[in-house]
């Protein structure tokens, strides 16, 4: 199967590049293709202007050469992966772009819904999992990607998944990543086969 695998950081030597590295091997090893895109060196333009808002009393939509090529490439795959940071417990701005653009009306909801079989949501989070628990805050969240985007664009699994206390990490919590972030890679389609429902 080929997988998409968005990355959005401004710095190639990020640890967020590092995870994406590592799940990118484990999704080789395991017998798939992948393809990197990543948001920042593509130069892609977050922001949505009046040629790619939707017509919403239109039957079908016409939008921008930029969004169209991009709707052409996701078209290729059979699931995406996204590997990100977490800034003020969400995406990036450029990566929240991509998707207001991109996942536009009538392409991932409305009349059509995307065609892909499993999203993987990679973040990296600069706070200790202790302040995402006192309010709740990582439920909200992994209710926001898994349902509020995947299910929504009718995408059937969706995981996220989120690494804590990345700011200054020791050698050791870098390697427990770094494994972890393979295995999500390795093992990218086993619940393909075994289960239909989101993950929450």
């Amino acid at each position: 199967m080929n997988v998409l695998t968005v990355v959005t950081h401004p710095r190639i030597e990020s640890l967020t590049f590092s995870m994406a590295d590592h799940l990118i091997k484990g999704i080789k090893d395991n017998g798939h293709h992948t393809d990197m895109l990543d948001l920042y060196r593509l130069g892609f333009n977050p922001v949505l202007g009046i040629e790619d808002e939707p017509e919403w009393t239109a039957k079908s939509q016409i939008f921008s050469a930029e969004v169209h090529e991009e709707m052409q490439r996701l078209e290729q795959y059979d699931a995406l992966a996204f590997v990100f940071p977490l800034w003020w417990w969400s995406m990036p701005a450029l990566m929240k772009g991509y998707i207001d653009r991109v996942w536009n009306y009538h392409f991932a909801y409305g009349a059509r819904q995307l065609p892909h079989k499993q999203v993987l949501w990679l973040s990296l989070a600069g706070a200790p999992v202790e302040r995402f628990e006192k309010r709740q805050y990582d439920a909200m969240i992994r209710h926001y990607f898994n349902v509020g985007l995947a299910d929504y664009c009718g995408i059937p699994i969706s995981k996220f998944e989120l690494f804590y206390e990345t700011v200054k990490p020791t050698p050791q919590h870098v390697q427990k990543w770094q494994t972890r972030s393979y295995e999500l890679g390795n093992t990218f389609f086993t619940h393909v086969e075994t289960t239909g429902v989101v993950s929450k």
